[in-house]
């Protein structure tokens, strides 16, 4: 079974570019952008199975890029990167559709905790709409 396909969204090219790195080595498939409109683009084009998005980013935020792939990428699973952690924040999020959010800088091990478990749950919920699509 392959595993992930991580899409990559973060104004800051150096934490960006590492972090891409970091889950490359991981022996994930990692797609980074720079900011909103260029993830949406790279959506238009493939499919990605979690996005990975950084909340504060000049033009469209992250709050704007979660609403667009959610409307674009419905069973995509996306994680909100921040720094600034408010409630106001992770209600938005949750609101929208958004998996969870994470403290940037987090630690590799529970980024990639999160990465699984939202993956896991976007091929659950997958396995379940195709076993309710049978025999229709």
């Amino acid at each position: 079974m392959r595993g992930p396909r991580i899409l990559l969204v973060d104004d800051e090219d150096r934490f960006r570019t590492n972090l891409a790195k970091m889950l490359a080595a991981q022996e994930l498939e990692v797609t980074d952008a720079a900011g909103g409109r260029e993830a949406l683009e790279l959506l238009q084009l493939e499919s990605y199975d979690v996005a990975l998005v950084d909340l504060r980013m000049p033009g469209m935020d992250g709050l704007e890029t979660l609403a667009q792939m959610k409307k674009n990428a419905p069973g995509l699973e996306v994680i909100i990167l921040t720094g600034h952690a408010s409630m106001e924040a992770a209600i938005q999020i949750s609101k929208l559709g958004g998996y969870d959010y994470l403290l940037k800088p987090c630690p590799l091990e529970e980024l990639l905790l999160k990465i699984e478990a939202a993956y896991d749950k976007k091929v659950e919920r997958e396995k379940r709409s195709a076993r309710g699509n049978t025999g229709n």
